[in-house]
């Protein structure tokens, strides 16, 4: 401060620096209005700074004071400012240096009076409910028999006692509590974080996902009863996927929760009614619904029955029904026996008819018939040949005779004579061996006719022949008994075996030998 008495003022009043005087001023503001209470109604509010302080003003019709809430006391208000409303502000007034204004710190906000709060919860409401919060077509119903019933309620009041005892009472099931405070600085986010979380839990996780939530509280005032008109429980309600029930106060409080909820409860045990039926009502109901079923499953039995009884007396008898059919099928039997064996005799005439001229007997005599009568043939052959030979010979030893009496003579008639004999005998040689090639033709026809009907061609298409133990053909299964050795011939080669009864040894066939057999060879025919 300057000198009271400077010589070169030209008054003695004293002289102050803009800090100081604003620094005086400041300090009588403070020391004079360090604790009021301010009614105006809330301008200017845009919700707390990044800094987490929040910046507003403090109105009347006539009047306007600048408001500021530090972080800290804005963290602990019961409810949160909102434009026009009307409050009742408790702080100090205080100026801020940079600039010629004044404020005031708020320390504590409460509502002006119950119209104040109402008339916040009907502007609440009405712009929730132009979002469609609030709307029908949004409400789920509830199950009507819940596994896990979750409760969000706070743990120590009498409400959460009152609704497990009234869930034992109607329908015992698994309550899962989410303990909150019900009121009080940050009620409101418990609530909604609950909410949220019980939303959150898997269905088949460790902790069940409940099937309906209860969200409760007692009785109280408006104020008590504020954190359930907090917009940030109305939209966890509303958002819930889970069932909801809102039972908060008693019958005649209404709250925000309260319409956006599934089902509104006037008390939390009308909640836990809601909640879950009657074991016993249930139990009553099922044992007069199973009545009313046999009663009805009987009078349908019996009406059933009686329906039958009037078709059957309708219906011919079975005797009746069966008698053509039965003589039909009997004569059908009877003519199929004789039809079988007319077939199989006829059959087997052509069989027998096909068989006579391809046995191996047959044709084995005719081939004996062909080989005797190529041996005559060649018999004869011989003997024409010798007896050609001794006419020639006679001859000549007649004309040597001759020769021996006529030297001369007969000289060139002998070189006639050796010249007719020399083709005589070739001429006898040709025809022999045109015979000899003529007749082995005629074999040879006759052996490619007997392969042609030989059974091994038979063999060759998957047959086999069955010889017994003195390699005779067997065609019956008569003739083998058990035990006996036989020869299967194939067209390869035979294979030896032994009999079992029935055709075939139990439990499978026999092991073959594994050495071949020695093929069969035919003989020459020559």
């Amino acid at each position: 401060m300057s000198n009271l008495f400077d010589s070169d003022s030209p008054t003695n009043l004293a002289e102050y620096s803009v800090s100081e005087l604003s620094g005086s001023i400041k300090r009588t503001v403070e020391t004079a209005f360090d604790q009021v209470r301010v009614r105006g109604e809330i301008s200017g509010y845009r919700g707390p700074h990044s800094s987490g302080h929040a910046y507003f003003a403090l109105k009347d019709d006539r009047a306007r004071i600048d408001a500021v809430i530090w972080k800290g006391t804005f963290s602990r208000l019961k409810f949160r400012p909102e434009e026009g409303m009307e409050v009742i502000a408790t702080g100090k007034v205080t100026t801020f240096p940079g600039s010629s204004k004044y404020q005031i710190v708020i320390e504590m906000l409460e509502p002006a009076g119950a119209g104040a709060l109402m008339a916040l919860i009907e502007e609440r409401k009405r712009r929730l409910g132009a979002e469609g919060l609030f709307d029908a077509a949004r409400k789920k119903r509830l199950p009507f028999m819940p596994h896990v019933i979750g409760v969000v309620t706070s743990p120590t009041g009498a409400v959460i006692r009152d609704i497990l005892h009234r869930i034992s009472d109607r329908f015992p099931v698994n309550v899962l509590v989410w303990p909150v405070k019900v009121q009080g600085e940050g009620s409101g986010e418990e609530v909604a974080n609950a909410i949220r979380g019980f939303n959150a839990l898997e269905p088949a996780g460790a902790i069940p996902r409940p099937d309906v939530l209860i969200v409760a509280r007692g009785g109280g005032s408006l104020e008590d009863l504020w954190s359930f008109n907090d917009e940030i429980v109305v939209r966890a309600a509303a958002e819930s996927r889970i069932p909801l029930i809102s039972a908060v106060g008693h019958e005649t409080d209404w709250t925000l929760i309260d319409y956006a909820a599934d089902v509104r409860a006037p008390t939390p045990t009308g909640a836990a009614e809601m909640a879950v039926p009657v074991k016993a009502e249930l139990e009553a109901q099922a044992a007069a619904l199973a009545a009313r079923l046999q009663g009805c499953m009987n009078r349908q039995m019996d009406q059933r029955r009686q329906s039958v009884r009037s078709l059957m007396r309708a219906l011919p008898s079975l005797d009746q029904l069966l008698a053509l059919p039965r003589r039909r099928f009997d004569e059908a039997a009877a003519s199929l026996g004789r039809g079988l064996e007319l077939n199989t005799i006829n059959k087997r005439r052509g069989f027998e008819r096909v068989a006579t001229h391809l046995r191996p007997d047959l044709l084995s005599g005719r081939l004996a018939e062909r080989r005797q009568m190529l041996n005559e043939r060649m018999v004869r052959a011989e003997r024409m040949v010798e007896r050609l030979i001794d006419r020639s010979t006679s001859r000549v030893e007649r004309a040597e005779a001759i020769l021996a009496s006529l030297p001369a003579r007969l000289k060139a008639q002998t070189g006639r004579s050796r010249e007719r004999l020399g083709n005589l005998s070739r001429h006898a040689d040709t025809a022999i061996r045109h015979q000899l090639t003529r007749a082995r033709a005629e074999l040879s026809a006759q052996d490619r006719v007997l392969q042609s009907l030989s059974y091994k061609n038979v063999l060759k298409r998957g047959y086999a022949v069955i010889r017994d133990e003195d390699n005779r053909p067997v065609s019956q299964a008569a003739a083998l008994s058990a035990g006996m050795g036989i020869a299967i011939e194939f067209a390869d080669g035979r294979i030896g075996a032994m009999t079992t009864e029935g055709g075939t040894p139990p439990g499978g066939t026999k092991k073959r030998s594994t050495k071949p057999a020695e093929p069969t060879k035919q003989g020459s025919l020559f």
